[in-house]
């Protein structure tokens, strides 16, 4: 029950988003803000725990040299799967004029890639809790921007704050119901070998999410210096919640 409790709470921060249709002042700062630092925490989980991690596992089946291709294999799988997924889907940039699509797209974008990454939460704290909980701790802060990219454009379309609510809820529960596709069919492949190569693979996808998707997104809005100090920030913010969880 801990890894669905984990995972459910860390689909529920997407919730923490819709809060933000209540700020009526700086409301481009506050994005700038939330999209880097999730980029600083996305990008240190990925260098620093789940490819380290990734490296550990594999090397339980494999020497060292195949251990590295086969988490460099893996970590470019994620690469290239995040990439595949910004190409076939619509551009989630913010234009006044359609905001109403603008927040439907991002919905049905957020809840594509939310899945796989309740599989992957699902899975990680099931096999190694700590690890679980820094993965969650992540996501989490992930989705708080993603629950701002569904409700606010929802909010300012149509005035209406259930509907954002009820939009952004949609996007964020998709996460929990990774988890369940992941207990259903999916735990029972759960070895070494296998969460070695999940996490190499959510490490690629997390990287290229930080790199070519927050950060451009926040520098967009021509705040730089805030853009750098956040992205440090939630890096340095993941820093010690590893050392508080390890």
């Amino acid at each position: 029950m801990v890894p669905f409790f984990i995972t459910f709470l860390a689909g529920c921060s997407t919730l923490i988003g819709f809060l933000f249709v209540y700020l009526k002042n700086d409301s481009t700062k506050i994005l700038v803000s939330s999209l880097a630092f999730a980029g600083g925490v996305m990008f240190f989980i990925s260098l620093f725990d789940l490819i380290p991690s990734s490296f550990s596992e594999i090397c339980t089946t494999y020497y060292i040299i195949p251990a590295f291709l086969f988490c460099s294999l893996f970590l470019v799988i994620g690469l290239i799967f995040s990439m595949m997924i910004d190409k076939y889907l619509p551009d989630n940039s913010y234009h006044d004029q359609k905001l109403y699509r603008v927040g439907m797209i991002s919905m049905i974008a957020i809840m594509l890639h939310n899945i796989p990454e309740g599989i992957a939460t699902f899975l990680t704290s099931n096999h190694d809790l700590k690890l679980g909980i820094t993965l969650a701790i992540a996501l989490a802060l992930h989705n708080i921007p993603e629950g701002i990219s569904v409700a606010v454009p929802i909010y300012y379309s149509t005035d209406n704050r259930k509907k954002a609510f009820f939009y952004t809820l949609i996007s964020g529960m998709s996460e929990f119901l990774g988890a369940i596709i992941a207990a259903i069919f999916l735990v029972g492949f759960s070895n070494s070998m296998f969460m070695g190569c999940l996490y190499a693979i959510i490490a690629g996808i997390m990287m290229h999410i930080s790199v070519y998707e927050l950060l451009p997104s926040s520098f967009r809005y021509h705040h730089s210096f805030r853009t750098i100090l956040f992205f440090l920030i939630g890096a340095v913010f993941m820093f010690f919640s590893s050392l508080l969880l390890h």
